[in-house]
């Protein structure tokens, strides 16, 4: 809904969360970060007159926007958002603002769960920069944010992030509620099997997956086009989703479906959350959610290696 993926109209917008609210669900996430402010815009737009009851609603904190620099702007700007440009800042007094800022896009000022966002290195360049910003957050937000939880401000305290290890370090840690994990479980990685997700449940921390899809791959196949972690896919992956495909094809079932499904029969993972840009694409993941797969489909992955014997499958 921010535009950084590509021009979305403000009627499509409107279709699309539309077709969302019809078809019964109800939790929305967005961020100061996606589109510079404008998915939150579009997001309150939509939300801010329903009953507040109605939906389970998060955002992130981590960064707050000031206005773009259009003499000077920031060498790393993405394309496609409002003029603002993102600030760093996981100190307190910066998590209120990025909090505050949030609430008046947004237009509401209950938010159910506030995500301390991309504390990694994938986003901070190295482990040492990203091992500097933890400290930042333990020292100034989290603790804020348990402030926060405590007065009853906002109900619930999570992280999003897209590396294991990290996501590992918040889990030991702190006392979160929940994790927006981005592309670790899916149908090509099962590696939090191992530590995390067992931390997770030992914990009580509940798992919202983000990007199933791997970035997209296992929703397009391999191709000039697909991406894998927001770049281009390397030749294992391209490998492993073709004969991921090749099994789909055996058993009847769309490989889309199978990755959109597979995460939520871990008993720590409570959401998936997809994304999708148009009413299209949020009637395909309809779609896939309802397709029944045969038990064969998850028992022939495990025998042909592409998925570990002891991941849980949806029955």
């Amino acid at each position: 809904m921010g535009g950084f993926r590509g021009v979305i109209s403000e009627h499509e917008v409107a279709l699309t969360l539309q077709l969302v609210r019809d078809s019964g669900l109800n939790y929305f996430d967005t961020s100061p970060y996606y589109g510079y402010g404008r998915s939150e815009l579009r997001v309150g737009q939509f939300l801010r007159d329903l009953p507040r009851a109605s939906y389970v609603l998060s955002t992130k904190v981590g960064r707050w926007m000031e206005p773009l620099n259009h003499n000077a702007p920031p060498a790393d700007l993405r394309p496609g958002g409002l003029p603002f440009q993102p600030q760093f800042d996981y100190s307190a007094s910066g998590t209120h603002k990025s909090l505050e800022q949030s609430m008046m896009r947004l237009g509401i000022s209950e938010i159910d769960i506030v995500y301390i966002h991309d504390v990694d290195v994938y986003t901070h360049g190295s482990v040492e920069a990203a091992d500097q910003r933890y400290r930042e957050v333990m020292e100034g937000c989290y603790p804020e944010l348990e402030k926060l939880r405590s007065a009853g401000v906002i109900k619930a305290i999570g992280v999003g992030i897209n590396e294991t290890e990290r996501a590992l370090r918040f889990a030991t840690d702190t006392d979160i509620d929940c994790m927006l994990l981005a592309g670790r479980y899916t149908l090509l990685e099962q590696v939090p099997l191992d530590a995390l997700l067992p931390k997770c449940l030992e914990r009580s921390i509940s798992i919202v997956l983000g990007g199933p899809y791997n970035s997209g791959v296992l929703a397009t196949g391999p191709g000039d086009n697909a991406k894998y972690d927001y770049g281009a896919v390397p030749d294992h992956i391209a490998g492993r989703v073709i004969a991921l495909q090749d099994v789909c094809a055996r058993h009847g079932v769309n490989l889309i479906a199978a990755a959109l499904q597979f995460p939520l029969a871990h008993e720590s993972v409570v959401s998936v959350i997809p994304g999708a840009m148009n009413s299209a694409e949020q009637q395909a993941n309809f779609a896939a959610m309802n397709e029944p797969i045969p038990v064969a489909f998850w028992q022939d992955l495990i025998a042909r290696d592409l998925l570990r014997a002891d991941a849980p499958v949806p029955a």
